[in-house]
């Protein structure tokens, strides 16, 4: 599965969730682009409900639209962080990048 986000075509930028005019620029020549997957935590807050706490965090793509997601295997979080993005249960979350080998 991939994450799709729309493209101006006229002001050249990228938005999420789709709309039906452009938010920077209001133009109407939108096309449906697929991710690339990656981008970085731009905040985060650990929740701590019933047994297992989780990450759910701010993510800013690489196209830049910010996205709200879960963040998985990840022992501690921190801002600035590179993640990928991934699905889990049919939900697109996001895990950190593989360090450079």
């Amino acid at each position: 599965m991939t994450l799709v986000l729309q493209f101006c075509r006229s002001c050249r930028r990228y938005q999420n969730p789709p709309r039906p005019i452009c938010v920077s620029c209001g133009g109407d020549d939108l096309w449906s682009v697929e991710a690339a997957g990656t981008g970085t935590v731009d905040s985060f807050t650990v929740v701590h409900r019933a047994d297992v706490p989780y990450t759910l965090a701010r993510v800013r793509l690489t196209e830049g639209p910010i996205v709200l997601t879960h963040l998985i295997d990840v022992a501690e979080p921190r801002c600035d962080q590179p993640v990928r993005l991934t699905w889990h249960d049919g939900l697109a979350v996001f895990r950190p990048l593989a360090p450079p080998e």
